[in-house]
């Protein structure tokens, strides 16, 4: 085998606000682990949930927080370009853009992340596509099949993410 620049760009998903495309596919067999560009537009944020998986978020560009739990509660840690948040496996995380801009990362996490989101998200049209009744039942078994926790609107509220899709 020899290096490769870029083996896998152009698969980019619809995360239901959020954006990642494949750097490393989760099916690039002589890897040991997927990376990904994902992309935090304003206003847009990653529901609090948890997973066995952990993941890596280098910020390229933008300004993001990401939500940690404390044995006192809960707190909202300013990540700028240059930072790099370290997400443990089964941390309770989120990520919010409260800013003007995008925020960019490299992320780089497991196979297994990578193929749920194969499985969750939607082909990259080109805008944010409104999550359906019916994505978001799927996402939610999807997760409960892979071994995912997704925190309910209430328990998002509580930390400050409005789940109001209207």
């Amino acid at each position: 085998m020899n290096p490769e620049k870029n083996p896998t760009t152009g698969a980019i998903l619809d995360v239901f606000g959020p954006t990642v495309e494949y750097l490393v596919s989760p099916s690039d067999e002589s890897s040991d682990f997927c990376v990904m560009k994902g992309i935090i537009p304003p206003g847009v944020f990653v529901p609090m949930h948890r997973h066995p998986d952990t993941e890596d978020f280098f910020i390229l560009s933008g300004t993001a927080e990401c939500l940690k739990i404390t044995e006192n509660g809960h707190e909202w840690v300013p990540s700028k370009e240059g930072d790099l948040i370290h997400i443990p496996s089964n941390a309770t995380h989120a990520w919010r853009n409260t800013s003007s801009g995008n925020v960019t990362f490299l992320i780089t996490t497991t196979k297994k992340m990578g193929h749920f989101f194969e499985e969750t998200a939607l082909p990259w049209k080109g805008v944010p596509q409104m999550p359906t009744p019916e994505a978001l039942a799927h996402l939610l078994e999807v997760s409960e099949r892979y071994g995912y926790w997704n925190a309910s609107p209430e328990e998002n509220a509580a930390v400050g993410i409005n789940m109001s899709f209207s």
